[in-house]
Order: structure tokens, then C-alpha cells, then sequence
């Protein structure tokens, strides 16, 4: 048996009429296309040499003038001919090229529009986009995630189930074939003993002779879908014809549609097979059916099935004869009813629809409260925010975990507000500062330069009158009081102005502290001597549970102590505190000067910047304890100067650094000074990376604590003009500053502070 065969043809290629073949074979472009110009200049030149050859040709034959006029005229009309000819083409191309143009240029035109419309539209789609907020974006993000995972896993499993069962189903038809084959009656037969689809197999043989179809059909199994009234409705996949049978398609599964037939109930018996021309047409609410106007009534779901795509295998039937040859009888198909398949799907569908969007609600859901929950810190850092911008710099961000992304936010915006907060109240206080530098400056200048004034004038009244010599006297002596206390007052100011700006301290010396002490407290004896002064070695006393750790002094010769320094700065400093000792306590007070070393677990630059104040004084206590406990930190020199004298407030002591600070309004003078030496012995000290403070003296009176490392840091500590007493205009850094001239020795003592009731 063999289908008819068709004559092979290949789609789109085509003859061209418009071929040009030479005597050769096809002509090439050079030999279809003239390459004289356009305007037909070749064609007319052509033409003139044809005129010329047919003149000499008539001339040489001796043919008459005519023949050759005419033979002229004919070369002429050529050429006018082809002349036309090329100008035509020639205007063609020329249309061409200007339509081509035209074309590029809308063209251009279109895509250029298209462009603006697409970045109009993103334009317009980013803005409103960019409106929403931060959560809302979070949650249609996720949701979007959400719904495109969810479509993408159903889909991969509706396909991989799908393929799954069609392959199963051609496993079935292949390896149950000969089964289906041979219990073809018993499979008849459930389809009346049972109700519903009954057998799901359709089996129909078209039988062959010599090799060719015979056009006798058997179709022994059609599935029964429903009886009803001496009904029935059967199911049918759709076959090919025998024409469309080829060698390729036997043992090969393939999908064909359904064809539903109505047939009665005792006609299906194997062996008649059903009318071809009784087809179903279904109502118009799919649940009843017409054939041949009567009606059948059939259930939606039932029907449904019916309609089922078929999986339907085609295979050769053959028979061998007693002699072994074997002999084509026919071609079996074999179906199957996709209609379970079907089912599992569509429910797998409904499923994984109905899990899709439980999980994208669910999902949706919980992302909302995460995100929500999540940015919660960032509204309080907003609001947070908007009170530090109405002015309250004492807010802070409330903090969370610092291994969280917000934790870190909030950490890192609590240290640069507690900075900006500490910068603006430094600024103000700077400010405070410098109006009452300005105005102490202004008085302090003021009280010598009258003095001067008033002086002066007297003399010049009194130069006159008997005893001017005398008066005149007075007077100079006067003058010169007060411009020495106010070359003292600019000195002092000079060595302020330079320690501000860095200058003037040599960092290189070898100093032995010992000694400057030492000196300092013969002088104090020598300008006193009902005064006793004893000297002693300081130590640090640990904490007992009730009391903490404190400085103690043991009575005795105080241990030899050097340092790397300035020498004269830091006699000035110890210089200016025995000056105040000597200017604002009592002759016969007792005096107390003591000196040590011990290790502090703190660093140069940090003990630099400590405000002079005692809970600065019990850092580097505490800090002290912890070095010596660990026999680790850096050495210091602790010096300490105590008297018992008036001694100073609470509540004034921590402005005793303050340039020009006094407690008296009236600013009286009566024991000299300027109300800059406390100042200027801050800034050496801090120059030398050191701290001083003033403490309470147990007993009544006040203690000058002065810690210096041993060790000086190359790259310096910038301290500033507050911890030097700031105020002054050009307050600045004093890390390694240093001061150019000072006051060596007692006869500039009284540089010192005056202290709050001391006047």
C-alpha cells in the first residue's frame, strides 16, 4: 500500500520574467546597463559615429549620396531615440531617489516622534511613580515578585503534569495495543453494561488489498458518552483520510480533535460502524444537542468530556502466511480520550489558582506589616528630625540594634547630633565668652590708660605753682605704675594671642619639674616667712567600697621628676599659682606642695581636651586606678599645690581658667594683677598636653592639681580656646602652642587670678 505522491515543490522561488540571457548564458549588469551618463550624451555620441561609418561605408562602395543620408537619418532617429530613452530613465531614478528620500525622512520623523512619546511617557510614569512612598513601593514590589513567582511555578507544573500524562497516554496506546486488539468484544460490550463514558478506547481497522486502501471500514470500539431515549452520543477523534497517510506517521502518537455523533443504541456493534453524516450540534447552553431535529438531552460536564481532544496512534496490521511472507490486511488506529488528562489539569489549575492567590494575599499581607513594621524608626528619626529643626537640639533618635541597617542610622545620627548640639553650645558659650573678653579687655585698658591721662593733666595744671618739681614727681611715679601694669596686661594678652595660635613653645628641652618646684616654694618662703610650707610625694590611694580612689600625700622629700618641655613656660606656670598663694592668703597660712608619678590608662589628646572642673579631676582618678591595678597607660606627673586660705565657690570655681574672670563687679586691684595668669597656665599646660583644676583643700581653702604626661605625642592635641579660657576672638588651637614672652620669677606674681573673695 502506498499514498499517492505529489510533486515536490519548493515554496517562493519563482521565475523572473524580466531575465536577460545573452547568447552565453545570462547577461551580466555591465552588459544590460549603459554607463553613459544620464541625458542620453553616449546614446547621441553613438549615434553620430554610426553616421559617420555609414557616410564612409557609402563613399567606399560607391553607393549614391541618398543611401547614405539615408543610412544618416536612420542613425539619427537611434539616437534621438535612445537619447529619450535615457532621459526617461534618468528622470525615473531621480523619482526614486526623492521617494527613498521622502521615505527616510518620515521615516526619521516617525521614530523621533516615537522616541519623545516613549520619554514623554517614561517621564510621566517615573514622576508618578516617584510619588508613592517608600512602603508602598516595598509592597508592590513584593506583591509583583509574589504573583509573577506564583504564575511562573503553576505554569511549570501545569506543563510538566501535562507532559507527564500525554506521555504516559502514548505509553498506553503503544504497549496495550495488541491487548486492545484482542479483547475488542469484551471492551464493546462495557460500554452498555456500564453508565458514564464506559470505554474510554476507540479502535477502527480500514482494511487493504494489494496494497491499497479497499474503502471497507470497521470501527468495533466508539465510547459511548451518554443514552438517553434510544440515544446515544458517541465520541470520535477526528483521522486523516488515506490520502493523507504517510510512512512517518504509523507508531507515532498525535493530538486530533473530537467529533460527537449520535447514533442509536443498537447500531453500535462493531461492525457497521456510525453514520458520518449524523454529526451533533450543540445547544446554545451546552447542555442538549440536536441531530437530525431530535433532540437529545446531555449533561454540561458530560458533554465537555466528550469533546475531548484525542490521542490517536495509527499501525500497520499484518499477517504472515504458512510460507512465512507477510502481508499488509489493513491499518488499525487506536485512540484514547484526553479527557481525563484534561480534567487533572484544569483541576491542577484551579488548585494551584486558588493556592496563588491565598499565598499572594498572605504574602501581601505579612510584606505589608514587615515593611511597615521596619520603617517604623525611620518616622521616628523624621520626626525627630522636624523637632530638631523647630530648635530642639536635645532630641535624639530613639536607638535600636546596631547589627540592623537602622540601628546603625540611628547611632551614627545620635553622635552627629550630640556634635552639633556640643558645636552650637560651645559656639554660644564662645560668643558669651568673647562680649565679656571684650568688655573685661576694655575695662582693664581703660582703668591704667585714665590713670595716665588724669596724671598728665594734673602735672600740667601743677608745672606753675610753687613745688611743681615735687607734685611732678608724684605724678611720673604714677604714670609709670600704670603703664607698667598695662604693658604687663598687653604682655599677657601677646603671650594668650600667641599660645592661640601655636607659636612660641619649644618642645625640646629637658625639664627637671623638682626643680622649678622647688625654686618656687623658696621664693614663697623666702617672701613669707611666717608661712609653712612643706613639701611631699603624691600617691593614689585605692577606693575602699565607701570612698573612692583619691590623690594622698606622703609627707617627705618630693621624688626627682623630668619631663620633656618648655622650662620657662612651665615655670610660669608654677610661678603664677605661688603668686596667687602669696597675693590672696594669709602670711601665716599653712602651704602644701607635693609631686609624683604614676601610670593612667587614658590618652594625651583625650586628657587634653577634659574641662578643668573635678569631674575631669575624677576621670583621670579613675582612669589612674585602672593603670595602676593593670600596670599598663601612659606616665603622668601629677603636681599639687594646697593652701588654706578663703578658697573659692563651688559654683564660680570652674570659671577661674576664664580670661579676665572676677567675682567683683568693681574690678578693684588692690593687690595688683591682671585676671590672666590662671588663663595663660591653662594654655602652657595644655600646650604640654597636660590638665589643670582647682579642688576644695579638705580642711578649707583650694588645691591646683597640675597632671603632665612624661612623654610628649609628636603630632599634638588641639585643645582650642575654650580649654584654654576661651573667649577671645582668636581662640584656637593650643596642642603645641606656646606663648613668646612671659613672667619669670616672683616679681611677676602678681599675673595670677584673683579668686572670687579674695578682694
Amino acid at each position: 500500500m502506498t499514498a499517492p505522491q505529489q510533486e515536490p515543490h519548493t515554496p517562493g522561488v519563482q521565475e523572473s520574467p524580466n531575465d536577460q540571457t545573452g547568447p552565453n548564458g545570462p547577461r551580466t549588469p555591465s552588459e544590460t546597463t549603459s554607463d553613459a551618463p544620464i541625458g542620453g550624451g553616449a546614446q547621441t555620441g553613438a549615434a553620430a559615429n554610426a553616421a559617420s561609418e555609414a557616410s564612409a561605408q557609402g563613399a567606399q562602395s560607391g553607393k549614391p549620396a541618398a543611401n547614405a543620408a539615408k543610412a544618416a537619418a536612420k542613425a539619427t532617429a537611434k539616437a534621438a531615440k535612445a537619447a529619450n530613452k535615457a532621459t526617461a530613465k534618468a528622470a525615473k531614478a531621480a523619482n526614486k531617489a526623492t521617494a527613498k528620500a521622502e521615505a527616510a525622512a518620515r521615516t526619521a520623523a516617525k521614530t523621533g516622534a516615537f522616541k519623545a512619546k516613549h520619554q514623554t511617557f517614561a517621564k510621566l510614569f517615573l514622576n508618578r511613580f516617584d510619588r508613592f512612598s517608600l512602603s508602598t513601593k516595598l509592597v508592590a514590589c513584593t506583591l509583583i515578585v509574589l504573583i509573577v513567582g506564583t504564575v511562573g511555578i503553576s505554569t511549570a507544573i501545569r506543563q510538566l503534569v501535562s507532559s507527564y500524562l500525554l506521555q504516559k497516554t502514548d505509553n498506553q496506546l503503544i504497549s496495550q495495543r495488541s491487548l486492545i486488539l484482542s479483547n475488542t468484544t469484551m471492551l464493546r460490550g462495557s460500554n452498555s453494561q456500564n453508565s458514564g463514558m464506559g470505554n474510554n478506547y476507540f479502535l477502527q481497522v480500514r482494511y487493504v488489498e494489494n496494497g491499497e486502501f479497499t474503502g471497507k471500514v470497521s470501527t468495533p470500539l466508539v465510547p459511548s458518552v451518554a443514552g438517553l431515549t434510544g440515544a446515544s452520543i458517541v465520541s470520535m477523534p477526528k483521522l486523516p483520510t488515506d490520502d493523507q497517510l504517510t510512512d512517518d506517521m504509523y507508531g507515532k502518537p498525535f493530538t486530533t480533535n473530537a467529533v460527537l455523533r449520535a447514533v442509536a443504541n443498537n447500531s453500535v456493534d462493531g461492525g457497521t460502524g456510525t453514520d458520518p453524516n449524523n454529526d451533533l450540534e450543540s445547544g446554545a447552553d451546552g447542555t442538549d444537542a440536536t441531530t437530525n431535529g431530535k433532540h437529545v438531552a446531555v449533561g454540561s460536564g458530560v458533554l465537555q468530556a466528550a469533546r475531548a481532544p484525542w490521542r490517536v496512534a495509527a499501525f500497520k496490521w499484518v499477517e504472515a502466511d504458512n510460507k512465512g511472507n507477510e502481508t499488509v490486511k489493513g491499518v488499525v488506529f487506536i485512540g484514547l480520550s484526553l479527557s481525563d488528562q484534561i480534567d487533572i489539569i484544569n483541576t491542577l489549575t484551579q488548585y494551584c489558582i486558588t493556592v496563588g492567590i491565598a499565598i499572594v494575599l498572605l504574602g501581601g499581607s505579612l510584606s505589608a506589616l514587615i515593611i511597615r513594621r521596619t520603617l517604623q524608626p525611620l518616622k521616628r528619626i523624621e520626626k525627630t528630625a522636624a523637632q530638631i529643626a523647630a530648635g530642639d537640639l536635645s532630641q535624639r533618635v530613639p536607638p535600636a540594634p546596631e547589627n540592623t541597617e537602622v540601628g546603625s542610622l540611628s547611632s551614627s545620627l545620635n553622635i552627629m547630633l550630640a556634635r552639633i548640639e556640643r558645636s552650637f553650645h560651645e559656639q554660644e558659650q564662645t560668643t558669651e565668652k568673647m562680649k565679656r573678653f571684650v568688655s573685661d579687655a576694655s575695662h582693664e585698658l581703660r582703668t591704667p590708660l585714665a590713670a595716665i591721662h588724669g596724671y598728665a593733666e594734673l602735672y600740667t595744671m601743677q608745672r606753675d605753682m610753687p613745688g611743681a618739681l615735687e607734685r611732678a614727681d608724684e605724678s611720673i611715679a604714677h604714670i609709670e605704675r600704670s603703664s607698667q601694669r598695662m604693658t604687663v596686661l598687653v604682655e599677657d594678652l601677646l603671650s594668650l594671642a600667641r599660645l592661640d595660635e601655636g607659636r612660641g613653645i619649644d618642645m625640646t628641652q629637658e625639664v627637671s619639674l623638682t626643680s622649678l618646684v622647688t625654686d618656687a616654694t623658696d621664693d614663697l618662703h623666702a617672701l613669707d616667712p611666717e608661712r609653712e610650707v612643706t613639701r611631699g610625694t603624691v600617691t593614689l590611694k585605692p577606693a575602699d567600697g565607701e570612698h573612692p580612689c583619691a590623690l594622698e600625700v606622703v609627707e617627705g622629700q618630693m621624688q626627682p621628676i623630668t619631663l620633656i618641655g618648655d622650662a620657662s613656660r612651665l615655670r610660669q606656670v608654677v610661678t603664677n599659682i605661688v603668686g596667687n598663694v602669696h597675693r590672696y592668703t594669709p602670711s601665716d597660712s599653712p602651704v602644701r606642695v607635693s609631686m609624683g608619678t604614676m601610670l593612667a590608662s587614658i590618652n594625651q589628646r583625650d586628657l587634653a581636651t577634659l574641662p578643668s572642673n573635678d569631674a575631669s579631676l575624677r576621670q583621670f582618678l579613675d582612669a589612674a586606678e585602672v593603670g595602676q591595678s593593670m600596670s599598663t597607660g601612659t606616665a603622668y606627673a601629677v603636681l599639687c599645690f594646697e593652701d588654706h586660705g578663703p578658697g573659692v565657690p563651688t559654683e564660680t570655681r570652674s570659671q577661674l581658667f576664664e580670661r579676665f574672670f572676677t567675682a567683683d563687679p568693681s574690678r578693684a586691684r588692690a593687690k595688683g594683677g591682671t585676671g590672666l595668669g590662671l588663663a595663660i597656665a591653662q594654655s602652657v599646660v595644655r600646650a604640654h598636653q597636660g590638665f589643670i583644676c582647682a579642688t576644695d583643700t579638705p580642711g578649707g581653702g583650694l588645691t591646683f592639681t597640675i597632671v603632665l604626661p612624661l612623654t610628649h605625642l609628636v603630632n599634638p592635641v588641639a585643645t582650642g580656646a575654650a580649654g584654654a579660657g576661651a573667649g577671645t576672638a582668636g581662640a584656637g588651637t593650643a596642642g603645641a602652642a606656646s606663648v613668646g614672652a612671659g613672667t619669670d620669677g616672683l616679681s611677676h606674681t602678681g599675673i595670677g587670678q584673683k579668686q572670687a573673695n579674695f578682694v
